[in-house]
């Protein structure tokens, strides 16, 4: 280095960058290469180069060569590394695992234990996620959609549509959650008490997960509706007259007011 400084960087000034590097090739193919060097036995560094270094020589890449940048990141239980300010997802079987991260201003590669496990599109800021990446359960929760939820509403019964669409119709995204665990119930239950149940709910007008899933539990489903009113008993329609014409004797012209007679048939009519 201070043969370099001093034979080639000192008294020279450079215009640009491409003049200091044709000058550099002139000065070490010329200055330095044709030196006598000790060290070599008192051969020139450019003999001894092309008798035994030129030939052990590879060809330039033919990309040029990726500034890459190497880290170490823990998979959270989200399935998501941290990289900067951004996540992005990895196969959820390395959840909890240690996995080494090699980034580069386009691509961000995961490795564990040496293998190549993902590979992700650069991102400066937020979030990147592979669905592929989340086990299989929580692939067909995402999958179900709200299209997927009428869909097997219509399955079930009627009831169970109406108590389907009327959450989706607004802020579909925020009440899916809703949908599809009514809809899970199918599982258990089947689809003619889950219909039956959607059907009370309905009725009783609180059709809710909850209450839903209150009705199977307690088998309520097919309980019969209250009874209300007088249950269907003839109407008493003959009047006041009719009712007591035999209890309240009818006065004579000349039986005169406040008779005895009178006044225990008003009490008995009272």
């Amino acid at each position: 280095m201070p043969y370099v400084r001093d034979s080639f960087w000192s008294g020279r000034e450079f215009t640009s960058v491409e003049q200091m590097r044709a000058e550099a090739l002139t000065w070490s193919a010329g200055t330095a290469g044709c030196k006598q060097c000790l060290p070599l036995g008192g051969a020139s560094p450019l003999s001894v180069f092309e008798a035994v270094e030129a030939k052990a020589l590879l060809p330039l890449p033919d990309k040029p060569f990726v500034l890459a940048r190497w880290s170490t990141a823990a998979v959270g239980p989200d399935i998501h590394i941290t990289v900067g300010r951004t996540l992005y997802s990895v196969p959820w079987k390395l959840i909890g695992r240690k996995v080494d991260v090699r980034s580069t201003t386009t691509m961000v590669q995961v490795f564990h234990e040496g293998e190549l496990v993902k590979t992700h599109a650069a991102l400066d800021q937020g979030k990147r996620t592979d669905r592929g990446d989340y086990p299989p359960e929580k692939i067909a929760f995402q999958m179900k959609t709200p299209i997927w939820c009428r869909s097997q509403s219509s399955e079930v019964g009627d009831a169970c549509r109406e108590l389907i669409d009327q959450p989706l119709e607004v802020n579909a995204l925020y009440r899916l959650r809703a949908a599809q665990g009514i809809l899970g119930l199918r599982k258990k239950y089947g689809d003619h008490r889950l219909e039956a149940a959607c059907t009370k709910a309905i009725a009783v007008g609180d059709p809710s997960y909850r209450t839903i899933k209150g009705i199977l539990i307690a088998g309520a489903e097919t309980d019969p509706e209250p009874e209300t009113g007088d249950a269907g008993a003839a109407a008493f329609l003959h009047g006041s007259e009719g009712l007591f014409a035999a209890s309240i004797p009818s006065r004579s012209s000349g039986e005169p007011e406040g008779t005895p007679g009178r006044d225990n048939a008003e009490e008995a009519a009272r």
